[in-house]
């Protein structure tokens, strides 16, 4: 009854063959260059005795949703410490950060507002955005001159927003936030900014970018991932009360999911203890992460310029891309190719994630083999 479906899936299975853009499941297997455990965290020993401490105290899973028997004290002094971090009255936890998004914009965003978007938003960030009934105008990467003009032309009888990730995961490059909260200011709009790559790692207490340019007050509303930097799972979204107290009420992402593991939020606040004792772990990073740079300009690697821990290598096609990848894997890296629909066609990548585990001799290692593999 159901071969005719089966056909067609299998078909679209095989274009997918054809261009080199099928995806295979694989677990972690060599020296980690792909992850976004920057800081190390994901086993440490203390956030392990903290996990393992909760699950005795309150089991495996929290069982329901947080509005119905799924909350639990630790969520709601975990969330209070992340919104002092942040420097905002409030934050709610959301069991991922792609929930996370999508309940803010689906919440916030409705019809005559509108909305403008970076080209190179997360995944997460575009679904909330179709979502929303807010009408959307996408401008190109970080493009100031492209997004004043927009701002310009753009009317609406509603309220406007910006979107932005700070730091884009695939490109490893910073948006331009001070000039989005000073042309925010100029037009009356709301920023909402994604800090998933950079919490836990930029501004003097690792709180992201908003903290190292200060502006905090700026901002309407942050999502702060602590499944890269802090090593664990979810996302917190802070902001002013009022804006929490609405998410609760409306954002579906979190009133019809279950209440994330009890776990996993002890594990986050051991993460929160770590980077607030130990402010050398994100310095540490970023030198490792200049001196990978430096490594490659000297070995002739075209690199687009930067200083993030993420570091994009163009390929261009996939299947080379693909090829390289298996070639550095089977020599004990672990890098992964990363291919349209996920970055632009024509763009296929290697995105080399730096973190502190990385000795000065495996770059150099990785670097050497790369240049013999790529050429």
């Amino acid at each position: 009854m159901l071969e005719p479906l089966e056909k067609k899936f299998r078909r679209r299975l095989s274009e997918l063959d054809a261009v080199g853009t099928r995806r295979r499941l694989a677990p972690p297997s060599g020296i980690d260059l792909c992850s976004n455990d920057y800081l190390g965290l994901a086993n440490h020993p203390l956030l392990k005795k903290r996990m393992i401490e909760a699950i005795e105290e309150e089991g495996c899973g929290a069982t329901a949703s947080r509005l119905l028997r799924g909350e639990r004290e630790l969520f709601a002094k975990v969330e209070k410490r992340f919104a002092k971090l942040k420097k905002t009255a409030s934050s709610l936890y959301f069991s991922s950060g792609y929930a996370a998004n999508v309940g803010v914009l689906s919440s916030f965003l409705e019809k005559d507002d509108i909305v403008f978007s970076d080209q190179l938003n997360h995944a997460s960030l575009i679904d909330g955005l179709r979502l929303s009934k807010a009408r959307l105008v996408v401008f190109p990467h970080s493009d100031l001159k492209a997004l004043k003009t927009a701002l310009k032309k753009e009317q609406n009888n509603g309220q406007r927003f910006l979107v932005t990730e700070s730091l884009f995961s695939m490109d490893g490059d910073f948006a331009p936030l001070q000039e989005y909260a000073f042309l925010c200011k100029e037009t009356d709009t709301a920023l909402i900014v994604d800090e998933a790559h950079a919490v836990g790692i930029y501004g003097a207490e690792g709180s992201g970018l908003i903290e190292e340019l200060m502006l905090a007050e700026d901002i309407f509303l942050s999502v702060n991932s602590a499944g890269k930097a802090f090593g664990v799972s979810g996302a917190f979204v802070c902001g002013a009360d009022w804006a929490i107290d609405y998410l609760i009420q409306k954002a579906r992402t979190f009133i019809f999911s279950t209440a994330p593991v009890p776990g996993a939020i002890a594990a986050v606040d051991a993460a929160l203890d770590i980077t607030e004792k130990e402010p050398e772990r994100r310095e540490q990073l970023l030198v490792k992460a200049a001196y990978f740079r430096k490594l490659l300009s000297e070995h002739a690697i075209a690199i687009a310029p930067g200083s993030s821990q993420i570091v994009p290598i163009i390929i261009g096609d996939n299947a080379k891309t693909l090829w390289i990848a298996e070639q550095l894997q089977t020599e004990g890296f672990d890098v992964r190719a990363i291919r349209p629909p996920t970055v632009a066609e024509g763009t296929a990548r290697l995105r080399i994630s730096i973190n502190i585990s990385l000795t000065d001799q495996i770059l150099e290692k990785f670097v050497s083999s790369l240049v013999r593999v790529i050429k």
